[in-house]
């Protein structure tokens, strides 16, 4: 299995500055205490101050080498001071990624893929969900999601947050399935037993021995993966064993909660 994007690494880092500009600039007309549709109990605010927050610690770990051990920032609490402290981590963060080619070596949180490309797509998904979030919270028109950005941000939910992050949370699976997912020309294996998770791409042969199949337009899936659209959806499709896609959508609610 391997942890490297699908995505253009040059396209990934402009989705990581224009996402998060996107959100800055939809938070500075919407009130703070707006509710997040997609994401109970998140407001606006609180969603700004995350993004804000974690592109200041991924500068902190880009410019360490390492996790940083104690870490803490202190965002502001109103409405255009929590933009512009969004936009102040996004430049710098921006700047320190754009300075080291996608594929030179650099500390991560996933054993697969210890490069820059790992921060590119990170927050390039991170910023895009969470743009999403505002977008809906304020009520303005969702922008669209790149099919490319989409089909990329399958494979890292997939791979990097259910086949990997539920295994740092020490989560297994409990009785055998399998799960294809479909979007795009692409294939995923999604498979729980009671040793653990596991998701790889696949080829559509071996999708053929899956206990359901879950299939969609590209952001669809991509946002339904992601708890931004409900279960069950009319947009994304399911056929074989309903228990099983439902345990993978649960799995998934606690991989990136």
């Amino acid at each position: 299995m391997t942890g490297r994007a699908i995505a253009d690494p040059g396209l990934l880092l402009d989705v990581v500055r224009t996402e998060g500009e996107l959100i800055a600039r939809t938070a500075e007309d919407a009130r703070p205490g707006l509710s997040v549709p997609g994401c109970p109990g998140l407001t606006v605010a609180e969603t700004v101050r995350h993004v804000g927050s974690l592109h200041r610690l991924v500068l902190a770990w880009l410019r360490l080498g390492e996790r940083p051990a104690r870490w803490r920032c202190h965002p502001p609490q109103q409405g255009n001071e929590l933009a512009e402290f969004l936009r102040t981590g996004l430049r710098e963060m921006v700047a320190e990624l754009e300075a080291h080619v996608a594929d030179e070596p650099c500390s991560t949180w996933w054993f697969l893929d210890q490069t820059y490309g790992f921060w590119r797509r990170r927050m390039a998904h991170e910023a895009t969900v969470h743009r999403i979030d505002v977008q809906g919270a304020a009520g303005v028109k969702i922008d669209p999601v790149h099919d490319e950005i989409a089909i990329d941000g399958i494979d890292e939910v997939l791979t990097l947050w259910f086949g990997h992050r539920l295994a740092l949370l020490g989560v297994s699976g409990g009785d055998s399935c399998r799960v294809a997912v479909r979007a795009g020309d692409r294939t995923w294996m999604v498979g729980v037993n009671d040793e653990g998770t596991a998701a790889w791409r696949a080829s559509a042969d071996e999708a053929g021995g899956a206990d359901a199949v879950v299939t969609g337009a590209p952001t669809a899936v991509y946002l339904w993966l992601w708890g931004r659209l409900p279960f069950p959806i009319r947009e994304v499709r399911t056929t074989g064993d309903p228990d099983a896609v439902a345990r993978i959508w649960a799995l998934l609610r606690l991989a990136t909660r």
